[in-house]
């Protein structure tokens, strides 16, 4: 199951659609999109029983919202989809927004950077253009879907930055070379640029560059790019790889420390505690080596050494890797700064890198 993309324009922007996967048994693929993405939609069934049993405990609304947030999304939509269902009821929106909207502020959402936008996908309705729809705008003034999507705030791109782009996927193109694709994060590249592909320690070329399915010969960060690179064999470059700067090429290593917070936990964290890191396009099995200390709400150390971490909690702790990867902290880029923790098919932590070891 992967990460759907697409491309389309509104009256103002350039939009890269991410459509990540809602199942709880592709929740890596969702943190795969959502780790790429700058703002982000959180589409809800408005069917009788179908917000609850995505809203509950344990549920996948509550979890998406909780990825998004600690994977660096700051603005979100909530699309109230099948609202049709119930009769455009301003009621069911209501009971859907009033238990939505205290959630995603504890989540860490500004109120500012919240909108719920109720509308039909079978019927097209508020989608594209504002309904005309009487039970709709009876009680519905505001944008619809696409004009939310146009009237989200762009965040400054890190262009000064070296070259980084996270490898989503890899493939045999036409000629000679091989394609990859991904979300450039940081800089720009040009076509005949000497690249590095790290953490293999290769070096290649960028012989073209593809960009909405259109041939360009530059490309920055912010873009959703396909480059044919050629110089490197096919077998050093996999998902999770990185092409960057070979000037400045990004750290890699298998150990690092962690700032965490657990999550809702079925069993506490312990030494020796075996996880799978999930890092951008990056999944990798790894250990937590050692639980250095617990943190209080201000970020005081208030216990050093603990012997186990408990749900809600907050601490600083080591993490060691079977192979290599490729990571930033988070005081040196905080894009690249986050990671999340899963066990068992579960979410335990989210965390960021506070110095690679």
């Amino acid at each position: 199951m992967d990460v759907g993309v697409t491309h389309f324009e509104t009256d103002h922007r350039v939009v890269t659609l991410l459509d990540a996967p809602g199942h709880k048994d592709f929740i890596p693929n969702t943190i795969t999109g959502a780790a790429q993405a700058d703002v982000a939609l959180l589409v809800i069934d408005a069917s009788s029983g179908s917000f609850e049993a995505g809203f509950e405990a344990g549920g996948q609304t509550r979890e998406h919202s909780l990825l998004a947030r600690s994977l660096g999304v700051q603005q979100l939509a909530v699309v109230v989809n099948k609202l049709d269902t119930v009769g455009w009821s301003q009621e069911r929106f209501n009971t859907i927004t009033g238990k939505m909207q205290p959630f995603l502020k504890q989540a860490g959402f500004k109120s500012s950077d919240l909108s719920f936008i109720p509308c039909s996908g079978l019927h097209g309705e508020n989608l594209a253009k504002p309904s005309q729809y009487a039970k709709l705008t009876a009680w519905y003034k505001g944008l619809s879907v696409l004009q939310q999507i146009d009237s989200f705030k762009i965040g400054e791109r890190a262009l000064q930055r070296p070259f980084r782009i996270f490898v989503s996927d890899v493939y045999k193109g036409m000629g000679s070379g091989f394609c990859i694709c991904g979300k450039i994060e940081s800089g720009s590249v040009q076509v005949s640029d000497r690249l590095a592909v790290m953490p293999a320690g290769e070096s290649a070329s960028c012989k073209s560059i593809t960009l909405h399915d259109e041939s360009v010969q530059w490309s920055c960060a912010g873009d959703y790019a396909t480059l044919t690179i050629t110089g490197v064999d096919m077998m050093h470059v996999t998902v999770g790889s990185v092409i960057c700067s070979l000037a400045s090429p990004i750290p890699c290593t298998c150990k690092f420390r962690a700032r965490i917070i657990v999550f809702n936990v079925e069993f506490p964290i312990t030494l020796g505690f075996q996880t799978l890191l999930h890092y951008q396009t990056v999944s990798e099995p790894a250990i937590v080596s050692k639980l250095n200390s617990l943190l209080s709400k201000s970020g005081e150390v208030f216990k050093k050494r603990p012997r186990c971490l408990m749900k809600n909690s907050t601490a600083v702790v080591e993490v060691v890797t079977q192979r290599m990867i490729c990571i930033e902290a988070y005081k040196e880029f905080k894009e690249l700064g986050r990671f999340m923790l899963r066990s068992g098919g579960n979410t335990v932590a989210a965390g960021v890198v506070t110095d690679i070891l």
